[in-house]
């Protein structure tokens, strides 16, 4: 069985993107290509400003901030970035 890699997306999901939904098949697809199985979760940016928002970020092996802003809450995808840049995470940001 492959191991699990959770990854979080730090965005609003919006199943009319485009770019929302390739991003999900790209990770598939680079996961399974790495034996690993995915486990890809889309973190609304509002939720960040809550006082216990940033703990879902703590459970994520790695973060990508999603393509196609306007964000809901841009300071709160902020403070997702800031908190994968200070804690060393994997991070990637498109």
């Amino acid at each position: 069985m492959p191991a699990a890699v959770r990854i979080g997306i730090i965005g609003d999901f919006e199943d009319t993107r485009r770019s929302h939904l390739a991003t999900n098949a790209a990770l598939r697809h680079a996961a399974l290509q790495l034996s690993a199985e995915p486990e890809v979760s889309w973190l609304p940016t509002p939720s960040f400003l809550e006082p216990e928002g940033l703990e879902t970020l703590d459970r994520c092996d790695a973060l990508w901030a999603s393509p196609g802003s306007p964000y809901r809450s841009l300071e709160g995808a902020l403070r997702a970035i800031r908190f994968a840049r200070e804690r060393g995470r994997p991070f990637v940001g498109t």
